[in-house]
């Protein structure tokens, strides 16, 4: 676990140029080892021909017979035609006997016996050496041209080419890795930039944007996605402190009404009728805050992630029935009636959806115009599920329809009342259906306000 976060603990620049380096020691060895294998062949493929060409010139001259004894007294001759001391030359007859010989180096003569195709071949004898071959004439008259070269100094030559190979590639890594450094802290300039300009903006500043186009195309999108996040930080911030104002704004309400009406108990003599009434108005006002507290409650439980939702078999037909029982007497102290013709099969949380379409349902009732009908029916297609309410009333302007499911928000404060839900109901209803994946509209004209309720038809299968 150290290891693994050490790991993710190392710097971008160090990244990048560990990489750089690696990438470039890859090419430089690959490169390297080309540019050696192509000389080495190169110089194996001249000695060889070399070697060929000396033999061809000894078999031109042996093939004058005439000149055979001369050459035998002559050995001088072919030490000079060598040119150093690495090079050999042996003219051997067919019973072996060996006629003319130059080996300054020692070498081991191979066999003619053992001398078959290829005419080219490689012995370690003491030293690894290079030799060619060549019969010339026939029976007892052939005669075998063996001419030679002692590999040392090539070997020798090769091995130092090899170590300044390997020192240039090293240094070739090193410097890399330098210029890697230099350049990926170069590189990542924009991106501290970004980061010093992100890390400036506070709780005061979040109408600050950082400028996309002053970017490079990569950080571009990196930076719209901050300007986005900061335009989301910046609309939760105003939310939350609408809400702090419009919290103490709800809970100062009642308060204040309670202590007034102790005040004036105080100051009045008190009476057995005078507590009576007392007891009872500021029960309403309990009763008032313990509905704004238990709503609170719910909202903040139901932003928490982990909620667990009770999915079952919800029937739309007989939840409706029920909740128009509950609500009818409501309505008929306004002198309206509840119409339910909701149909259909949910597969949601029962409380949770009972507890969304009551509070529409209540809403209804008491914005509705009296003696008017309020509306519960279901519409069923292959998108989902939506459960409509509607009432007839005066028109919500359209300034207000976004806002309407903001907490404690209300189009008109005037129109609060003692049995609301001190403006908690409609937000109730969008986290209700924010938790089982769907969404809360609303549209209203002269002729009705609709809240529709939209359940996805992939969160109403059974899994």
């Amino acid at each position: 676990m150290r290891v693994e976060r050490s790991n993710r603990n190392i710097s971008l620049r160090l990244r990048l140029a560990i990489l750089f380096s690696l990438i470039s020691a890859v090419l430089f060895a690959l490169m390297g080892a080309y540019v050696f294998s192509s000389l080495e062949s190169e110089v194996s493929h001249r000695d060889d021909q070399s070697l060929l060409g000396r033999v061809e010139r000894i078999t031109a001259i042996l093939n004058d017979n005439q000149n055979i004894e001369a050459l035998k007294n002559q050995p001088d001759l072919y030490d000079n035609m060598m040119g150093n001391k690495e090079n050999l030359l042996w003219i051997v007859a067919a019973d072996a006997t060996v006629l003319i010989e130059v080996n300054p180096a020692d070498a081991t003569m191979p066999a003619p016996s053992t001398l078959t195709a290829p005419m080219l071949f490689t012995v370690a004898t003491p030293e690894p050496a290079r030799m060619a071959w060549a019969e010339v004439g026939e029976g007892d008259k052939r005669v075998f041209v063996i001419a030679g070269k002692v590999l040392t100094e090539r070997n020798s030559m090769m091995a130092a080419y090899r170590h300044n190979l390997m020192v240039a590639w090293l240094v070739g890594v090193l410097l890399t890795f330098v210029v890697g450094w230099e350049a990926a802290r170069r590189g990542l300039k924009p991106l501290h930039y970004l980061s010093a300009r992100a890390a400036a903006i506070g709780p005061r500043d979040l109408k600050l944007r950082l400028d996309e186009r002053s970017q490079p195309h990569e950080l571009q999108a990196l930076t719209a996605a901050l300007n986005l996040m900061l335009s989301r930080l910046e609309e939760g911030y105003v939310r939350l402190s609408q809400f702090s104002e419009d919290l103490a704004h709800e809970m100062r309400t009642p308060l204040n009404t309670l202590m007034i009406q102790n005040q004036l108990a105080l100051s009045q003599l008190p009476t057995l009728e005078g507590y009576e009434q007392l007891l009872d108005s500021q029960q309403e006002e309990y009763e008032r805050l313990s509905r704004m507290i238990d709503n609170m409650l719910f909202l903040a439980r139901a932003e928490k992630q982990d909620t667990v939702l009770q999915r079952e078999q919800v029937d739309l037909f007989s939840l409706s029935q029920q909740l128009a029982g509950y609500f009818e007497g409501m309505a008929q102290e306004r002198g309206m009636r509840i119409a339910s013709q909701a149909k259909g099969v949910l597969y949601a949380d029962t409380l949770l959806v009972r507890r969304a379409i009551a509070n529409l349902l209540a809403n209804a009732i008491r914005y509705g115009e009296p003696d008017s009908e309020v509306m519960l029916r279901s519409v069923v297609s292959d998108n989902g599920v939506d459960v409509i309410v509607s009432n007839q009333g005066a028109r919500i302007d359209s300034q207000h329809l976004p806002r309407l499911f903001d907490r404690f928000y209300r189009c008109d404060a005037s129109r609060s009342r003692p049995d609301d839900s001190g403006g908690l109901g409609l937000a109730i209803v969008k986290s209700i259906m924010q938790m089982h994946g769907g969404d809360v509209m609303v549209s209203s004209t002269e002729a009705e306000t609709q809240f529709t309720l939209h359940f996805p038809a992939h969160n109403n299968e059974r899994v």
